[in-house]
């Protein structure tokens, strides 16, 4: 850590010490990604104790494998990754497998979100500090414009009624209603996700939630499937780090961890990610401390500072990559499971949370986010993950709150809105027009060209197979190396505490492997934890090269 960056973290923590963060000074208008990066922000309190006995044993072998099939009985050849245009090109509509897979998981839940359910809500302002015109059209980055906002934090796998100290990634979703409409950057603290492929993420997320026989969370499960999934081990190296329980909503970085494409005026694009840089600094708890912290810390602490009239606030900083750089990376860089290092930041904007909402059903809990809210200037890139959420996303909560969602004063764009769409649960549009179509000399409605989405070129041969650079273990080894001596203690313990009551011999030597490949000391340590021979985790790694060969080894 650099000294300004350590000056800020000590701080930091000597004011959170006090029972007050203070606002700290705006960071720099421009970072290295290093610096940015999370392990180099991040504080932490106590030691956590010793795990306690771990669950009894379950046998979830339930004899021969079956052949997957589709709901109306069909089977299927491909259950991991969606037909997509090669490695650069969109995810195909016609994938009917994934619709079905990623509109059946949307409603599993009544009424409460499916992922995301535990979350807090609060009102704020958007300020654009820089022109980059040059850059996007979105009308919302015109130096020195205001923007309302609404923000919600959240937990990820665990039920709304869940406490607040479970180990978990943190969900940052921050709705701008600008004057083109609304746009929502949906994301999480940690600027990676577990998966690259939205086809897998029921999958994931069924593996995480509760044993659908003993409804409790089991990690046997979970890491069964992540012990045949490789590109997790960068998400699970971060999530298992303090980063997982941080101590105050106030005290997290945000990431809209997928690339997004930018365009400008002229129809010039460039790719884009997004990051939220808490000047509270990043503070996190160990796992008991966590716990004594209480059920409800994160969200009593977000209104008791607001009430305060101590505003929490970020600086939106972006990292820009042109086509031109593609060639040179090591990795896809539409993959996020990956983190574009070496690229730096730029500030753009300021945001500042300063009220409460009246009432948190009203507000927070129908809030409705979405990737595919987006605004003329900002469009999706080919990243998997983001082109299985842009359906997924809106179908859920078109769902979980109806057709109308939209009309709820927490997500009604400040804009007036003209469409087609009628009727459904709850509607109550004023609507008294008989023209209720398009095309019509009746009653016209404009389609400017101005609107028109970017033009792009596709030559690829349409298929259902992996990225080619998968670089699985890379960055996991990056970030666990830039981790202080304490913090990877800290690490060890967390991980082995759930990956030590794995049953499982081949699955505990498996995910060490992984760990192995990262960083040779990380996973050797992992392996003692554990109490997996080092000999067959060096045996797993070899077989695993065999089996990728074009797999960079660390």
């Amino acid at each position: 850590m650099n000294a300004s960056l350590k000056a800020r973290a000590l701080r930091a923590a000597a004011l959170l010490l006090g029972g007050v963060a203070l606002p700290l000074p705006a960071i720099a208008q421009s970072v290295s990604d290093a610096d940015a990066s999370a392990a180099a922000r991040m504080q932490t309190g106590p030691a956590p104790v010793a795990p306690g006995a771990a669950p009894p044993r379950v046998d979830l072998s339930r004899g021969p494998a079956m052949q997957f099939t589709r709901d109306n009985g069909a089977p299927i050849g491909e259950n991991r990754h969606s037909k997509a245009a090669g490695d650069f090109g969109p995810v195909l509509l016609e994938d009917a497998h994934l619709i079905e897979k990623l509109a059946r998981f949307d409603r599993e839940r009544v009424p409460e979100r499916v992922v995301h359910a535990r979350g807090t809500g609060a009102h704020g302002v958007f300020k654009a500090t820089a022109d980059i015109s040059d850059l996007t059209k979105a009308s919302l980055f015109a130096q020195g414009k205001e923007t309302p906002v609404f923000v919600r934090f959240s937990t990820v796998i665990h039920g709304k009624d869940s406490p607040e100290f479970a180990r978990d990634p943190h969900g940052f979703a921050t709705k701008f209603y600008t004057d083109q409409g609304n746009w929502d950057l949906v994301g999480n603290n940690l600027p990676i996700f577990f998966i690259r492929d939205a086809i897998q993420f029921p999958d994931m997320i069924h593996s995480l939630k509760p044993d659908p026989v003993l409804n409790k969370q089991d990690p046997n499960r979970f890491f069964d499937f992540f012990s045949a999934t490789p590109e997790a081990t960068n998400m699970i190296t971060q999530v298992f780090s303090n980063l997982g329980t941080p101590a105050s909503y106030r005290t997290m970085d945000g990431n809209g961890v997928h690339a997004f494409k930018l365009v400008n005026a002229k129809g010039e694009t460039v790719f884009a990610k997004f990051r939220w840089i808490s000047r509270q600094g990043v503070h996190n708890y160990k796992a008991d401390d966590a716990v004594k912290a209480g059920f409800n810390y994160l969200t009593d602490d977000l209104y008791a500072e607001i009430a305060k009239g101590n505003f929490p606030s970020w600086d939106l900083m972006i990292q820009i990559m042109p086509e031109s750089e593609f060639a040179k990376l090591d990795y896809n860089p539409f993959d996020d499971t990956k983190e574009w290092l070496g690229v730096p930041f730029r500030k753009i904007g300021e945001m500042t949370l300063n009220k409460v909402p009246d009432n948190f059903f009203e507000w927070t809990e129908q809030s409705a986010f979405a990737p595919s809210n987006m605004v003329p200037g900002i469009e999706p890139s080919p990243d998997r993950m983001l082109q299985g959420r842009l359906f997924s996303y809106a179908d859920t909560q078109r769902y979980r709150v109806g057709a109308n969602v939209m009309s709820l004063p927490v997500n009604r764009p400040r804009v007036a809105v003209v469409n087609n769409n009628q009727d459904g649960q709850l509607n109550a549009s004023g609507r008294d027009s008989s023209v209720n179509y398009f095309p019509t000399a009746a009653a016209s409605k404009e389609t400017a060209d101005t609107f028109r989405n970017s033009t792009y070129t596709v030559n690829a041969v349409v298929d259902s197979r992996p990225i080619a650079k998968t670089n699985n273990f890379k960055q996991a080894g990056i970030f666990y190396r830039s981790l202080p001596a304490a913090e990877k203690v800290d690490l060890i313990r967390n991980l082995a505490a759930d990956l030590g009551q794995v049953r499982s011999d081949r699955t505990r030597t498996i995910m060490v492997s992984y760990f192995y490949q990262a960083d040779p000391d990380y996973g050797t340590r992992m392996a003692k934890a554990v109490n997996v021979p080092l000999a067959e985790v060096k045996r797993a790694v070899a077989e695993y090269q065999a089996a990728n060969p074009e797999q960079p080894t660390n």
